[in-house]
């Protein structure tokens, strides 16, 4: 797996490559943008706790239904109009703000645009492992990812920039044009068609798609597991740069820019692990890998709030993206491994509605406590609690060096 590579020079990975970094640019661009919008009309983190927890709500409740959409239709004409989608929902931000700031309006589109993010999602996938092959996944994913990541830094740090120079709102505008840039892109890629759908399927066939996702997660031990302490691991998590962009801006009195530059420095983390996987996952194992990524998560989590310099913030930011970024990547990569194709939107589709199903809780819960209670100790405690998790893992299959394997057996 370590000498493996994606296969680079194939036109429509090369183009599905750049459509997938325009897109996640667009997303950077949102991520300082939207909760600044929030954070500048009312003072209040709470607010961008509840504006991130009604994102999430969204993305849950559609996960229940977007496995069985991308099993059913053709995979490049979702994905295409996914990015349309949002590219219109996005829009609307900038043309309504130029008759004043309209709060609520956040509060529609953020939770649609993360509904079909998560259709998006879901076919996201799905294609790649269409586009490579099996043993090449977890070194594409990481190669997707670290280019995504280097989007990511370009992305705060320019989004910083134009707020700091033209307001949020200019960054929102951004954001929309980077969809319909992807979308674009994405014409000219070849996926291949997914399984048209049954037209004599019945109520009960929708009810039986819906759960054959779950069924597959919980008879494989390994993924059955890991969903359950994603879960717990996604409730800490979720909140986390709203934390970042509070203590930056309230605890320690940074403008905008300096929201962006550390974001940014937390996007190389993530270019570091994204590149650094597949080598670390074929050396290591998978149990190792994860296990470890999920301990220094923990460790930088509980560290954040009390760095009282900017700098400090930014390593400890960059650590736990990093860390993240190695995880997550060796987790969705197991997944593809193991899943047959026919499969793989429902199983996805599932298990990302679990392992997001507390998430916007636990957002809102991490942004009133740290309002109220401040970040350091609300950071010590979550970082606690990851720690937590990677030491329970080490007693559940999760443990596991080759557990593909034991996806083959089954």
């Amino acid at each position: 797996m370590g000498r493996t590579r994606p296969q680079r020079g194939s036109r429509d990975f090369g183009i599905f490559w750049a459509a997938q970094t325009l897109s996640v640019l667009g997303d950077a661009f949102a991520l300082i943008a939207l909760p600044l919008l929030v954070l500048e009309a009312t003072g209040s983190v709470a607010r961008m706790g509840l504006l991130t927890a009604a994102g999430g709500v969204a993305a849950v409740l559609t996960g229940v239904f977007a496995g069985v959409v991308v099993d059913r239709l053709d995979r490049r004409k979702l994905l295409v109009a996914c990015d349309l989608v949002r590219m219109a929902l996005y829009a609307l931000i900038p043309l309504v703000w130029l008759t004043g700031p309209r709060v609520w309006l956040l509060y529609a589109v953020l939770p649609l645009a993360e509904a079909v993010g998560m259709v998006f999602a879901v076919a996201y996938v799905t294609v790649v492992r269409q586009l490579v092959g099996g043993e090449r996944i977890t070194a594409a994913n990481g190669r997707l990812n670290a280019t995504a990541a280097a989007a990511g830094v370009v992305g705060p740090v320019g989004a910083g920039v134009v707020a700091a120079w033209a307001g949020p709102v200019a960054a929102v505008a951004v954001d929309a044009a980077s969809f319909g840039v992807s979308a674009l892109c994405l014409v000219f890629v070849r996926f291949g068609q997914a399984a048209p759908p049954d037209p004599a399927a019945s109520r009960q066939r929708l009810r039986r798609d819906l759960l054959t996702g779950a069924s597959f997660l919980w008879h494989h031990p390994v993924l059955r597991t890991l969903t359950v302490l994603l879960s717990l691991f996604s409730f800490l998590q979720l909140g986390l740069n709203d934390l970042i962009i509070y203590h930056l801006k309230h605890d320690l009195g940074q403008n905008d820019g300096a929201v962006g530059t550390v974001l940014a420095i937390g996007a190389l983390g993530t270019i570091a692990g994204s590149l650094l996987v597949a080598r670390v996952r074929h050396r290591l194992g998978f149990g190792p890998t994860w296990i470890g990524g999920v301990a220094v998560c923990g460790l930088a989590l509980g560290a954040v709030g009390w760095a009282r310099a900017v700098p400090a913030v930014a390593l400890l930011t960059a650590a736990f993206f990093g860390a993240g970024a190695t995880s997550g990547t060796c987790s969705m990569s197991l997944r593809q491994e193991v899943t047959p194709q026919h499969l793989l939107g429902r199983v996805t589709s599932t298990f990302w509605t679990i392992h997001y199903a507390a998430a916007p809780v636990g957002a809102a819960v991490l942004t009133w406590a740290a309002q109220h209670q401040g970040t350091a100790a609300v950071g010590a405690a979550a970082g606690a609690c990851c720690v937590g998790i990677a030491v329970l893992a080490v007693f559940t299959p999760v443990r596991v060096r080759r557990p593909e394997a034991a996806g083959e057996a089954a």
